[in-house]
């Protein structure tokens, strides 16, 4: 889910200037959308989460956008009704408090709105609304342009990392395999666990009878029945391959999948009569846990 993009253009209309977007992306369970625009822009800021949410489904995503006016003069900023008004305000103020409200005319500008494009940004006039909806249109369309080219950078780094998940899943199914050929050796090494005990029993307690020294190690095994637990993993993996094999956003899935796989790892462990297969449990648990780190990464 990690990735930068930047586009830039021009709005030709009234009160012209030179926009510029920078979008960047990390993990993130759900979307968290931030947008960063400049004074008198609002009015973007709704439309961008809206195509924020319409181009990505996770990540943290950080979005600003900068303009810069087409002119340069302080002059052409200055409106100088407000300034004769500011100027006749201080004199007054002046005069009623005995103190000089301002150092200087110098300081006069640094009150927004007076000196606008002087700041590199648009003057705060009055604009209407057909200005501002074609405004606001080339705005939010290099958003676009620049959400389009994050989703090729985090695709490619999806890219990258399929084969990293794959790796992992290959390796879940090969332990799982492993598993199951333990798991098949198991009611026979349970029978002759349960003689043995009998046997060391023997001058404490009445023997065994052959039948139920027989019901006992039945009872047993299907206590320690890792099959269904393996059979589960079988289903969850060929999940995990076809969600992967798609290329479409799915960590959400996986990330789901990874919980179910825990839960049958934990299972398989706590069923284990052997050590070979408690072993092999660990190993599951250890590579599900990787699996599940990983996948935190992908959309």
């Amino acid at each position: 889910m990690t990735g930068f993009a930047r586009a830039e253009g021009r709005f030709d209309g009234k009160a012209p200037f030179a926009w510029a977007w920078e979008a960047k992306s990390v993990n993130g369970k759900n979307l968290d959308v931030r947008v960063r625009v400049p004074h008198g822009f609002d009015s973007v800021e709704l439309p961008a989460r809206q195509a924020a949410a319409e181009a990505l489904t996770r990540g943290t995503l950080n979005l600003s956008l900068t303009v810069t006016s087409d002119t340069a003069s302080v002059g052409s900023g200055i409106d100088e009704a407000v300034l004769d008004a500011l100027i006749d305000l201080v004199r007054r103020k002046t005069s009623q408090h005995g103190t000089q409200v301002f150092g200087n005319c110098v300081e006069l500008p640094r009150l927004d709105g007076l000196m606008a494009l002087a700041r590199g940004r648009p003057a705060p006039e009055i604009l209407d609304a057909d200005t501002i909806a074609a405004r606001d249109l080339t705005v939010i369309t290099g958003l676009k342009t620049a959400l389009a080219a994050l989703r090729s950078a985090r695709r490619q780094e999806g890219d990258c990392l399929a084969p990293v998940i794959t790796g992992h899943l290959d390796l879940i199914a090969a332990l799982c395999t492993e598993a199951g050929a333990l798991a098949a050796t198991q009611p026979a090494a349970l029978k002759a666990r349960l003689l043995q005990q009998v046997q060391e029993l023997a001058g404490a307690v009445p023997a065994l009878t052959a039948e139920r020294l027989a019901q006992e190690a039945a009872l047993l095994a299907v206590k320690s029945d890792i099959r269904e637990e393996l059979d589960r993993l079988a289903a969850h993996l060929g999940q995990a391959r076809d969600l992967v094999s798609k290329g479409e956003p799915c960590g959400r899935r996986l990330d789901f999948l990874s919980q179910e796989f825990n839960r049958e790892a934990n299972t398989l462990c706590s069923k284990s009569a052997d050590v070979a297969l408690t072993r092999i449990g660990i190993a599951l648990k250890t590579t599900i846990d990787q699996f599940r780190e990983q996948i935190q990464n992908i959309e």
